[in-house]
């Protein structure tokens, strides 16, 4: 079905109800083939394991995006067709409840980057007070406080990190430790993005709470991909992106400001409102005209991910992300970066190729239609669109260059 329905409008395709749950139990396979080939647009000839950096909306939450942007073009409502100056009580209300925090407590915003550069920005630091992350934090987690760093003189102290770790307690360990007197905040990833590795949240927000110094949680990868309840987790701050895991369409964001934060955030970008604190984290939303239609289509996607069972997709991809684990441990001629324990991954899984040149792997992938992002280091990802044939087609194109092996 997929690809006959290549490069047409997903509002105009006939949507299809989801397969009877029934199947899941008796052919998991046979099921989750039908939810690619039914629910998204991805054609047969294309093998995608980088759902890590981008996700893959289906049909039902490109629909709706559509059908919000014909609506607004054609003024079918009274209400001005945009987002930017509204609080979106009711999509805040329904995100929270999944997300296990207070609506009040949520901002929708545009991506984790943003969510990011709205604490770093907004709390009071001055110079000499320290900011903790871990080697491995992505840019976008970094960069706004290096800015920091640089306008304010603040400090930023790295700590290096196990890839693989031993176990969470190890991790817990060392950014506990790294706690010093001018720590103000730790910031780190909930799922490092570089190694799919899963830190303990809990632990070491609870450690930092009882030291008096701020959590901030990067929770791109984090939402979507593993159970997750914020209130749970201890953090003063979290951002997510929605886009990679929950469905939603690019330039979608959550920022949880845990209640006591509300009122010692500053806010960056601001129009009207932007001081009207009896609105919660909703003032934090308050940008100028913006696109309603991404938020359209993250609400679909999360009811679209509600509709299969979040604990039936935390396991398929899992699963998958286990079998990816086993293709590369049996390879000699890989390093696997992600842990042995399977508790400390999702469905993430990261290898190496022990200092061999593999350039024309990305060439030859690219050729083959086998989407990856790799480098000296290379992420996998693998999401319930993801084949077996996936990943059998990518590991026999890694023997093949690798040791002149062809399938």
């Amino acid at each position: 079905m997929a690809a006959s329905m290549f490069g047409m409008s997903a509002a105009k395709v006939e949507r299809k109800p989801l397969p009877d749950p029934k199947l899941r139990e008796t052919d998991p396979e046979k099921y989750w083939l039908r939810i690619r080939k039914e629910q998204f647009l991805l054609p047969d000839w294309r093998a995608f394991l980088n759902n890590g950096s981008l996700g893959v909306a289906p049909i039902p939450v490109l629909a709706a995006v559509e059908e919000f942007l014909e609506q607004a073009a054609a003024l079918t409502s009274d209400e001005y067709p945009r987002w930017g100056y509204e609080t979106l009580d009711p999509e805040r209300t329904e995100m929270a409840e999944f997300l296990g925090c207070k609506k009040e407590e949520l901002a929708l915003t545009h991506c984790a980057t943003e969510g990011i550069s709205t604490v770093a920005m907004g709390l009071d630091l001055k110079a000499g007070d320290e900011v903790v992350m871990t080697d491995r934090e992505h840019v976008s987690g970094q960069s706004p406080w290096r800015l920091r760093e640089q306008r304010h003189g603040i400090t930023v102290r790295v700590v290096k990190t196990p890839h693989p770790p031993k176990s969470s307690a190890e991790l817990a360990d060392l950014m506990i430790g790294a706690i010093g007197p001018k720590t103000r905040v730790l910031s780190f990833s909930g799922i490092i993005s570089p190694t799919g590795t899963i830190m303990p949240v809990k632990e070491i927000c609870a450690a930092a709470r009882a030291k008096g110094v701020l959590t901030f949680i990067d929770g791109a990868h984090m939402n979507g991909q593993i159970p997750l309840k914020l209130s749970d987790l201890g953090c003063d701050f979290y951002a997510g992106s929605p886009h990679k895991w929950m469905f939603a369409p690019a330039g979608c964001g959550i920022l949880y400001i845990r209640e006591e934060n509300l009122d010692r955030l500053w806010p960056s970008i601001v129009t009207g409102g932007w001081d009207d604190k009896t609105i919660g984290a909703a003032r934090f939303m308050k940008l100028g005209t913006n696109n309603k239609a991404t938020v359209v289509g993250m609400i679909a996607g999360l009811r679209f991910l509600k509709s299969l069972g979040p604990d039936n997709i935390y396991a398929r991809i899992h699963d998958m992300a286990k079998r990816n684990y086993a293709m590369a441990a049996k390879r000699p001629h890989l390093q696997l970066l992600s842990s042995p324990d399977d508790r400390l991954y999702g469905a993430l899984v990261t290898i190496g190729f022990k200092g061999a040149n593999v350039d024309n792997l990305w060439k030859i992938a690219r050729q083959r239609k086998i989407w990856v992002y790799g480098g000296a280091e290379l992420r996998l990802s693998t999401h319930i669109h993801t084949r077996m044939s996936d990943l059998d087609a990518f590991y026999s194109l890694v023997d093949e260059v690798m040791l002149g092996k062809k399938s």
